[in-house]
C-alpha cells in the first residue's frame, strides 16, 4: 500500500485498512460459532465481493468506494488554496491556454443584450453548469467569453463543487470581478455524481467539468448526471489530462511529473503527498477513447472515435490535456 497522502489522508487511510475486511490486519474470530440446527442464512461467497467490498482507485491504491469522497476532499482542502499555483506547476502555466480553447469552443454565438429598466426581472438566455468548479476558473472565462466577444449579460453560470475550500475561493475571487453580487455567478456545495435537486433535468445549455472529472468515484454516474440536467441540443464539454501519443515525450513527461511535481508541490505549499496523488490520478483516468466510449454510452453524440476535426475529443500540447465533447440529442 503506498504511503499515506497527508496527515489529513493517513487518518482515512488507516480507517480504510481498518474497515476493510479483506486486510491482513484483520483479525479472525477468537472464538468458534455456536453449533446451530436452523437452516443458515443465504451469504456472499468471499470470492464474489458484496456491496461493502467495492473498491476504487485513489491514485494508485485501492480503497472502498464510498471512501473515496472523504480523501479526495482531504486532497482539495489541503490544496485549495495554492490551487492556481498547483495548475501553473502541473502544466508549466499551459493550463490557461488549453481553458480559453476549452471555452472558445464551447461559447455558442450569443445575440447581444438589451439594456432594460431597472424594474424588470433578469430572465438568463443562456445557462451553464461548471461542476467542479469551485475556484471559478471556468465559469468566468464563460461569462467573459460572453461578454467580451457577442456583448452578451445573459449568461448564467452555476459552479457545483464539492470541496467548501474550492467554493470559497472562488467566491474570493469573483468578488473582485464585475460579476460580483449579481445573477450571473452562483455557488452551489454539491456533489457530480448526484447533482442537486434544484438543478432541474433538461434545464442546461451548457454543462462544462474541467480538471475534475478523475477525482470522481464514478465516470458513468457523472456523465449520466451530465446528459439528465441538459435541455435536448445541450453541450457536454470536458476537459481533463490525457495520454500523451509521442512514446518519447510520454516518458520525458511522465518523469516530469513524478519527480518535479511532488518536489514543487513540497517547496511551494508544504505538501507533496497531495501532489503526487494528482500526478496518480492522471495516470488511472481513461484513455483518450475510452473515456469517448464512456461520454457516447451515456447517450451523447460525439463525432468518430479519433483525435482532432470531426472526432470525439481534441488533443492540447501533445495529449498532456483532452477535451472531450457530446451533444445531447
Amino acid at each position: 500500500m503506498a504511503t499515506p497522502r497527508s496527515r489529513k489522508i493517513s487518518r482515512f487511510a488507516s480507517t480504510t485498512q481498518a474497515s476493510n475486511p479483506s486486510s491482513p490486519s484483520s483479525p479472525s474470530s477468537p472464538c468458534p460459532e455456536p453449533v446451530s440446527h436452523a437452516r443458515p442464512e443465504q451469504s456472499t461467497p468471499l470470492n464474489e465481493p458484496g456491496p461493502s467490498r467495492r473498491t476504487t482507485h485513489f491514485g494508485f491504491r485501492q480503497v472502498p468506494e464510498e471512501e473515496k469522497e472523504t480523501l479526495v476532499g482531504g486532497v482539495f482542502s489541503s490544496v485549495a488554496s495554492n490551487y492556481d499555483l498547483m495548475n501553473d506547476s502541473m502544466s508549466l502555466g499551459i493550463h490557461r491556454l488549453w481553458k480559453d480553447s476549452f471555452v472558445k469552443s464551447l461559447v455558442p454565438r450569443l445575440p447581444p443584450s438589451r439594456h432594460s429598466p431597472g424594474n424588470e426581472i433578469w430572465q438568463p438566455s443562456f445557462k451553464c453548469l461548471d461542476v467542479a468548479g469551485g475556484t471559478g476558473d471556468i465559469a468566468l472565462r464563460i461569462l467573459d467569453r460572453a461578454r467580451e466577444q457577442y456583448g452578451n449579460r445573459d449568461v448564467e453560470v452555476e459552479i457545483v463543487d464539492l470541496n467548501q475550500g474550492m467554493l470559497d475561493e472562488g467566491r474570493k475571487r469573483v468578488a473582485k470581478t464585475m460579476y460580483y453580487n449579481t445573477p450571473q455567478i452562483s455557488f452551489t456545495h454539491g456533489n457530480a455524481q448526484s447533482l442537486p435537486s434544484h438543478i432541474a433535468s433538461n434545464s442546461i445549455d451548457l454543462y462544462t467539468i474541467a480538471f475534475g472529472i478523475r477525482n470522481c468515484t464514478s465516470l458513468p454516474a457523472v456523465l449520466s448526471e451530465a446528459f439528465r440536467v441538459l435541455k435536448p441540443g445541450g453541450k457536454l464539454g470536458v476537459l481533463e489530462f490525457g495520454k500523451v501519443g509521442n512514446p518519447l515525450f510520454a516518458q520525458i513527461y511522465r518523469q516530469y511529473s513524478f519527480s518535479f511535481i511532488p518536489i514543487m508541490g513540497k517547496i511551494l505549499a508544504g505538501d507533496s503527498e497531495s501532489y503526487r496523488y494528482l500526478v496518480e490520478s492522471i495516470e488511472k483516468f481513461p484513455t483518450q477513447e475510452e473515456f469517448a466510449t464512456l461520454v457516447q454510452q451515456a447517450g451523447f453524440q460525439t463525432g468518430q472515435l479519433r483525435e482532432g476535426k470531426g472526432g470525439a475529443w481534441t488533443d492540447f500540447t501533445g495529449g498532456i490535456a483532452t477535451m472531450w465533447t457530446g451533444v445531447k440529442a
